[in-house]
């Protein structure tokens, strides 16, 4: 499954720890924005990881799961692209 996790944490010493680890699960694509091909154990482990990292009274993060169809429906403006060793067909 795709999904793109966007974050909003407010301590630095938090938001380098949660970009770190997100780094095992996807791609990121701007600052706090990465795009993830995770199975469903994959992505149940990464949002457990991240609720251990992040304090819930104050950070959000949030996970968009787009289906194939979707992705290949994504348009960039700029220089970027989804990788083909992600897993996707854009077409």
């Amino acid at each position: 499954m795709y999904v793109l996790v966007s974050y909003d944490i407010v301590e630095d010493r938090t938001r380098n720890r949660v970009f770190k680890f997100l780094k095992d699960f996807g791609t990121p694509v701007q600052k706090s924005v990465f795009e993830c091909d995770l199975s469903m154990g994959e992505l149940q482990k990464m949002i457990k990881g991240i609720e251990r990292l992040i304090d819930v009274k104050s950070d959000r993060v949030r996970y968009y799961s787009l289906c194939k169809q979707c992705v290949g429906r994504v348009v960039i403006s700029g220089w970027g692209d989804i990788k083909e060793d992600e897993g996707f067909e854009v077409v």
